[in-house]
């Protein structure tokens, strides 16, 4: 990685915010893909227009977006696309989706972006340097207790009955829990308005990018084990801005 990686990064989220705003709360089909999530034309815009990027700009960089699939997955360096995390947000209207934009080197995550185009919120982190939020920098806060914790998760239904299980454990001993907010979520962890996001069955292009961005603010992402996450992980992941809340929720989801 280096700074042109970095300076690339937030060229790609620029195109992909341009697809975007012109669809925000304006009318377009809706249509429901092979696991029942939702698609829309400014997710393929937005893809579309980030790959035409990297093209141009990283041509032997392997790529793997939510639309348009794979390609050359296995290189050294691979780029991770979620044109749009939040399509239901989207759709309704509510500008707490994101656009999720990461770099994998061996498969590690080491730039990661979360780009919210409608309310400009933008974080930016890069293996080695503190996380990027506007102007300045991000900061996690510490939290004495997971009893003081403010915790998250995009929804209750998303997790099968085992997961859900070990979340409501966590769930009755934090402060209080806020449903939604999708990557917009990972994103308060590192500017600390957030204690913690716990979430299961995610792809790899739904927390890629997290990563560098909560690491980067001083905070923690682990797998449910406490595991570093790359690529392979299950997609069970735990996002806390103090370490010592990190392992007590790992001890109760496992």
């Amino acid at each position: 990685m280096s700074p042109d990686d970095i300076a690339l990064a937030h060229a790609l989220a620029d195109a992909a915010g341009a697809a975007i705003r012109p669809w925000f709360r304006r009318p377009f089909l809706v249509e429901t893909k092979e696991d029942f999530s939702p698609v829309t034309i400014a997710d393929r815009e937005a893809e579309a227009a980030i790959r035409a990027l990297l093209a141009e700009h990283r041509p032997d960089d392997g790529v793997i977006g939510e639309e348009y699939g794979e390609d050359r997955p296995d290189a050294e360096r691979v780029w991770v696309l979620d044109p749009i995390d939040g399509t239901r947000a989207f759709v309704a209207g509510r500008p707490i989706f994101g656009t999720l934009i990461a770099l994998l080197e061996a498969g590690e995550p080491v730039l990661g972006v979360i780009d919210q185009c409608i309310s400009g919120d933008r974080w930016m982190g890069a293996a080695g340097q503190p996380t990027v939020f506007g102007r300045g920098t991000a900061h996690v806060r510490r939290c004495a207790s997971l009893a003081a914790a403010h915790i998250g998760t995009t929804s209750p239904h998303a997790f099968g009955p085992a997961d859900f299980a070990a979340f409501e454990r966590v769930r009755v001993q934090a402060r209080d829990t806020l449903y939604g907010g999708d990557c917009h979520n990972y994103g308060l962890v590192a500017s600390g308005h957030l204690d913690v996001v716990i979430e299961a069955g995610l792809k790899i292009h739904d927390w890629a990018a997290l990563v560098p961005i909560v690491t980067g603010a001083g905070g923690v992402m682990t797998d449910w084990a406490g595991v570093a996450l790359r690529k392979g992980s299950d997609g069970r992941v735990i996002a806390a801005g103090d370490a010592g809340v990190a392992t007590a929720v790992q001890a109760l989801l496992g």
